[in-house]
């Protein structure tokens, strides 16, 4: 099938033409038909599939037909709601690619930055408003935007929106909509949550969910290293410096871990720079941009400012921190091996994460390949040795002394060795939570 064969009209088929785009992804092969019914719809795919052309080309269809829009006094007429500031660029990106040939116009607003540009674009009147919730309530507030005449409504990375804390806003935002629209919800995932929110903002929504053929993104070489955390800095620039690729993305799993390994790489005069959410928006986007334009060889990011990382040639992923959710470890991945196109991802597993390890190979139903020849093998028999607590030998106080079972002789020494979603999981990691368009498609701090 190709994207002719869905009725999209001539301008937008053009602009996907010249994006060198002809056949749809399975998710937009199957919700594209129902959204251009105007159906409401409820959609689940995982990271990299292509979901922001699958809502995107309709609703530009949709408004592109409507011969009652006034050019002139332009009215938000859809909104796209996201978590994070990079997946809103990218989807107001994505936007102004596929409505090249139309009259279209949308811009993007998010915290972070000051707003009088942002405002400046509202004043002047836009169709398609992209927006993450803490900026969008806020500009409601000060009566910059109305959302009274939203016709579509689309919650982007639902699961995500749940598991930055946005339940809240995004209520308020739902309650300011009107009855009367056409609404859309994806998400990367279906948990009992997401379920629970879509009936709320949904009617009788249709249902699309594509099932990859496997639980990570085809073509992707997974190998892990076993690896004591104390060398894995080391591993990272001896892997670094022996593959020599255009760009790799590194998974932190701490801010402040991030920073860390961009200073010993930079040490190591291999260019990084890191991006999360204690960066200044335009800090961000700079690296962002440099990673992009191969100035910068290494871009370290934590989870939640991943998501809106899209980067056509990214051929190699590093798990410095493996995760605590195993589906976190998919989406990771999902950066490279984008659009069928074939990737590497290389995990770091210590002591403490190989419970972490067992869970995400119980995700993916595979084994994942095992790296021994390298300079940095973590001897796992050797730790568990050396970390074994030492047996306590008391002796047994003479009758007549006293024996006072509190002197302490026989209390337990309360360590434990850890285990599963023990201490190694408090360590502030990942949380739950995007061939051909788009699989472009996430900071809490929005």
């Amino acid at each position: 099938m190709t994207f002719q064969d869905l009725n999209i009209v001539e301008p937008i088929l053009k602009s996907l033409k010249i994006e060198g785009y002809t056949h749809p992804t399975p998710i937009q092969e199957k919700s594209i038909p129902i959204l251009l019914q105007g159906k409401d719809l409820l959609g689940c795919a995982q990271t990299g599939t292509g979901k922001t052309a699958a809502f995107a080309i309709p609703i530009i269809q949709h408004l592109y037909n409507d011969r009652s829009r006034q050019l002139n006094r332009r009215k938000v007429k859809a909104l796209i709601v996201t978590p994070t500031r990079e997946l809103a660029i990218q989807i107001g990106e994505s936007f102004s690619t596929y409505s090249k040939f139309t009259n279209i116009k949308n811009t993007v607003i998010f915290g972070g930055v000051k707003q009088g540009r942002q405002t400046n674009a509202l004043r002047d009147g836009v169709d398609i408003l992209v927006a993450t919730p803490g900026r969008l309530l806020d500009l409601i507030d000060q009566g910059f935007i109305s959302i009274r005449n939203i016709e579509y409504f689309v919650l982007d990375e639902a699961d995500h929106m749940l598991d930055m804390g946005f339940i809240v806003p995004i209520r308020k935002i739902v309650s300011k909509l009107p009855e009367n629209r056409h609404s859309l919800f994806f998400s990367a995932t279906m948990p009992p949550s997401i379920v629970n929110l879509s009936g709320k903002i949904l009617g009788n929504p249709e249902r699309v969910t594509i099932k990859p053929e496997q639980a990570t993104a085809e073509k992707v070489d997974q190998a892990v290293y076993m690896v004591a955390k104390s060398n894995k800095t080391k591993l990272l620039i001896h892997i670094l410096k022996e593959k020599q690729s255009d760009a790799t993305l590194v998974f932190s799993r701490t801010k402040h871990g991030a920073d860390k390994i961009v200073k010993l790489l930079n040490r190591a005069e291999i260019k990084a720079g890191a991006i999360h959410g204690n960066k200044s928006q335009n800090a961000r986007q700079r690296a962002l941009k440099d990673f992009k334009d191969g100035r910068m060889e290494v871009l370290v990011a934590t989870d939640i400012a991943a998501r809106g990382i899209d980067v056509s040639d990214l051929s190699l992923v590093i798990n410095y921190d493996l995760p605590n959710i195993p589906e976190t470890y998919v989406h990771r991945i999902g950066r490279t091996g984008r659009a069928r196109a074939s990737g590497i991802a290389l995990s770091f597993c210590n002591e403490e994460e190989r419970a972490y390890l067992k869970d995400i190979q119980k995700l993916i139903k595979q084994q994942i390949e095992v790296i021994n020849d390298q300079p940095y093998v973590d001897d796992l028999t050797e730790i568990i040795e050396k970390k074994k607590p030492q047996q306590r030998r008391f002796k047994r106080k003479p009758q007549g002394q006293g024996g006072n079972r509190r002197s302490g002789g026989n209390r337990r020494d309360g360590r434990g060795t850890g285990s599963t979603g023990g201490r190694a999981g408090g360590s502030g990691g990942s949380r739950r939570r995007k061939g051909n368009p788009d699989p472009k498609p996430p900071s809490r701090r929005n």
